[in-house]
């Protein structure tokens, strides 16, 4: 198992991912996943232009295809629903006209046909009344036919009833499938984010990241529950209720279509206004999510240098944007609603003026104008649910596509096929045969550089910051890829194996420790879950962790927290290398790995690190040149070139760079 003490798993960037940065290299490799480079004052975020909304729609919909036999079912629930619902007023519309033929019908004379009481009406001058009558199906004489009333309104709660149970089992496989897929969506992030190249991360604000992979995913599940069942609906709602008007009243049925193409003009242009503003209220979204997280993780920062009203400036500012686009969307989006309304009030008080006027002439009943005044109402309710919706649908779209924006970054390369050495031959010499490597094209750092590791060594590397130290020992890692030439291990190209076997025999400890919330004992392990207490044991011993955990509360049980608050830099530091210690790899790879530890810990340490590093190949990446004293090797690097290598007491003999550096240091100790 790999030893890496950072919490992600990076790999190499391609070429076309690489852009122009003024990012020093020590800051793009050493600093951790919130950001390469950026202080608690930092910020920024990965630009690119979103999708369009259709598109962003269709892909979003599309990633349902899995539950295809699911949705099926919905659609098919969902119309057996809407058919009841729809047929119910058409019903209930009869029990009115028995209702109303009935009152009429016990005012006429009995014993008489209609046609007769028609006459007599009209006889008596009572024309408008006579065409009404004559409109009706009643009996003159008979009143209201109360066991045929109660038969129908008992036909419709049979309806409405069975709609409702229809209605909630489509919406229980629905939230099956929008949870379904929202759980592959994250799954497809999490796999996305271990295969993203490391260059991704050295771009990429961690706040904004975790903005994507929290919050707009957050946002989607909502926006598809809330949404897709109402949407549905409302769209089927819309096809049965006007195919009833049409029956009723093909004239009416006309005149309430008029509100159609006013309401999709209305909610058009809304739409069309307001979705560049939802993406903008996400993307300002992941900006001030990116400065609160740089500034809490830098808590102590801000205070030590004063820039508490520096911080709270910016996130005012950034407080403000976000409120502005928000507001601006929200308000924007939300005149869909209250413009439908008065569309859909106008078209009722219409329908009803009209109908009054059919009624009164006998060509319509009253229970069909009834009806069909139910139907305009269900005719324009869905239009006015599906323009309240529109907010959400656009924000959770807008999220969708930050997202897909994730979903499409460019991936590291294909991992290998190849094998690594055997069991055997594994020794941990690492050899750099001509090896050219740049950050970016047209800046070159490291060009034709060739060094022989032999197993056993260690292997020193010193020089001013920039210099290309940590970058030489990630390309051993594989976190980045070559431009040119190899790199060998026990004389296998690390290019023809898969990362996992490659990082399997390398342990590598950073300056910038990384703990996880769990025990020590579970922290220490991470490298080897499978090793015994004993082993554990042994490791913390011989790295000096066990003398200090006996003076925790519970020992090595103790539980930390991830920034391992209730521990200090240099405790931190020692967990680290007992980790690397138990993991035992064939290569070692020291990043400052003492620097957060006193005097004379470190020198316990460099005994138990020279136990360590037997028959392993270490590489060590110093500043204090005291440390690298015994080092088999020294490389002396300037500007991504080797510019001097021997062990101590030749470089200093040579009074070149190496001399140069250790007389700055030494000397400025004595001054």
């Amino acid at each position: 198992m790999s030893t890496t003490t950072s919490p992600q798993q990076p790999a190499k960037p391609t070429s076309a991912e690489l852009e122009a940065s003024d990012l020093k290299e020590t800051e793009r490799v050493q600093a951790p996943a919130g950001g390469p480079g950026r202080g608690p004052m930092g910020g920024g975020m990965m630009g690119g232009k979103a999708s369009t909304f259709g598109p962003s729609v269709k892909r979003l919909v599309g990633r349902m295809a899995p539950y295809r036999a699911k949705t099926i079912a919905v659609i098919a629930l969902t119309v057996v629903s809407v058919i009841a619902t729809a047929v119910g007023p058409r019903v209930l519309g009869r029990a009115t006209d028995l209702i109303f033929n009935g009152l009429i019908g016990g005012r006429l004379p009995s014993g008489i046909t209609k046609e007769q009481a028609v006459e007599g009406l009209r006889a008596n001058g009572e024309d408008n009344v006579a065409d009404m009558v004559s409109g009706m199906d009643l009996v003159p004489g008979q009143g209201v036919d109360f066991d045929a009333v109660g038969r129908v309104l008992l036909v419709v709660l049979a309806l409405y009833v069975g709609a409702s149970l229809v209605a909630w089992l489509a919406g229980y496989l629905l939230n099956d499938v929008v949870q379904g897929t929202v759980r592959r969506m994250r799954d497809e992030v999490e796999e996305k984010v271990n295969a993203l190249p490391l260059s991704y991360f050295d771009r990429q604000p961690r706040g904004e990241l975790l903005s994507r992979v929290t919050n707009d995913i957050d946002n989607v599940s909502q926006t598809l529950q809330q949404t897709l069942s109402q949407l549905l609906t409302s769209v089927l709602t819309v096809v049965a209720v006007l195919s009833m008007m049409f029956w009723i009243s093909p004239v009416l049925a006309l005149v309430a279509l008029v509100s159609v193409p006013i309401s999709m003009v209305v909610t058009a242009q809304v739409m069309k206004r307001s979705q560049g503003m939802f993406v903008q209220q996400w993307r300002q979204t992941g900006r001030l999510n990116a400065h609160i997280e740089e500034t809490f993780s830098g808590h102590a920062l801000v205070k030590v240098f004063g820039r508490q009203g520096e911080a709270e400036r910016v996130f005012k500012e950034e407080n403000d944007e976000l409120w502005k686009a928000s507001f601006s969307a929200q308000f924007v989006s939300g005149l869909i609603m209250p413009i439908m309304m008065f569309v859909g009030n106008i078209n009722y008080v219409v329908i009803a003026v009209l109908g009054g006027l059919r009624v009164a002439s006998g060509t319509m009943s009253l229970g069909d104008v009834q009806a069909f005044i139910q139907y305009t109402r269900q005719f324009t309710q869905p239009l006015t649910q599906v323009a309240s919706m529109t907010n959400l649908l656009q924000s959770g779209v807008a999220s969708a596509e930050r997202v897909f924006e994730l979903l499409d970054a460019h991936e590291q390369s294909p991992e290998a096929t190849g094998s690594p050495a055997p069991e055997a031959d594994r020794h941990g010499e690492v050899r750099f045969e001509d090896v050219s490597f740049s950050y970016v094209a047209d800046r070159p750092l490291i060009e034709g550089l060739s060094l022989v590791a032999h197993p056993g060594q260690t292997v020193a590397i010193v020089g001013p910051t920039g210099a290309g130290k940590t970058t030489l020992v990630n390309l051993v890692e594989r976190f980045y890829e070559l431009d040119a030439g190899r790199i060998t291990l026990d004389g296998v190209d690390i290019a023809s194996m898969p990362r996992s076997a490659l990082r399997s025999q390398i342990g590598m400890v950073l300056q910038d420790t990384w703990l996880f919330a769990g025990t020590i004992r579970d922290n220490i392990a991470y490298g080897r879950p499978d090793a015994s207490d004993e082993e554990i044991l042994a490791a913390a011993t011989a790295t000096f962790v066990d003398r200090f955990v006996h003076s925790l509360p519970e020992g090595y049980d103790t539980v930390i927290d991830e920034e391992g608050a209730n521990l200090s830099a240099g405790e931190r530091q020692l967990i680290t290398i007992a980790r690397a210690f138990l993991a035992a790899p064939d290569l070692l790879i020291l990043d400052e790995a003492t620097s957060s530890v006193d005097t004379r810990t470190e020198l316990l340490l460099q005994q138990a690190m020279a136990a360590l590093r037997t028959d392993r190949t270490s590489f060590v990446i110093a500043h204090r040149l005291s440390t690298i004293r015994d080092a088999d090797l020294i490389l002396v690097m300037e500007d991504g070139a080797i510019v001097e290598q021997g062990d101590h007491d030749s470089l200093l003999a040579a009074d070149g760079a190496y001399a140069r550096l250790y007389r700055s240091q030494f000397a400025a100790a004595a001054a």
